[in-house]
């Protein structure tokens, strides 16, 4: 038998012809902006991208190492309302980086929305949610906690109408409800999916 030996072009070096920005019009800015970008592809071929722009986010799954659980959030979201009529989704607390540590919107949004003073971040990942329509970047985390780290009821922010309900799940059954494909919220599925890989013995 003869061995092949195949070489595989380095996507790095697809990249030496740039792409270029040649234009951006703001088609809507409220609490996004929605853009137009005209675009000059390596070929010289001009092309136009609609893209979502929010900013980044955070996202933190904290999880009690003792009693094996997970803290999350219901909480009703109007996209998803509108496509599939669900009234709340499961979901790791999660916020819009309003200041440039995401480590310390990650501590504030734990405390605002489920009531925790969050010490130990352990990072997963920062990570484009859809790349092809926005620019949103999520910085993943996960994050152990105890009883005395309970402040507060949580429940979000009053003025914002976030009616946040807080939750809190045995981490076999986030793992069962996973394999089941019963998580619907990609970033909690990806912080569950984290944790079961990086702390097997939780599970």
């Amino acid at each position: 038998m003869r061995d092949y030996e195949i070489t595989l072009p380095d996507w790095r070096e697809e990249r030496v012809k740039k792409h270029r920005i040649t234009a951006v019009e703001t088609l809507y800015e409220g609490w996004g902006k929605f853009l137009k970008l005209s675009v000059e592809l390596p070929d010289g071929h001009p092309v136009t991208r609609e893209v979502e722009d929010h900013g980044a986010a955070v996202a933190v799954l904290p999880y009690d190492p003792e009693r094996r659980t997970a803290i999350l959030v219901r909480q009703f979201r109007a996209p998803v309302f509108h496509v599939a009529g669900a009234d709340a989704l499961l979901e790791a607390p999660a916020g819009g980086l309003d200041e440039d540590d995401p480590e310390a919107c990650a501590r504030r949004e734990a405390e605002e929305e489920v009531g925790l003073v969050l010490r130990d971040l352990e990072p997963v990942a920062a990570a484009w949610t859809m790349p092809g329509v926005s620019t949103e970047r999520l910085h993943l985390f996960l994050a152990p906690f105890r009883a005395a780290d309970r402040v507060g009821e949580g429940g979000g922010l009053a003025e914002e109408h976030e009616n946040i309900v807080v939750v809190e799940t045995a981490l076999a059954d986030l793992a069962g409800m996973a394999d089941r494909g019963e998580i619907e919220d990609l970033k909690t599925l990806a912080l569950v999916q984290s944790l079961r890989l990086r702390h097997p013995a939780l599970f």
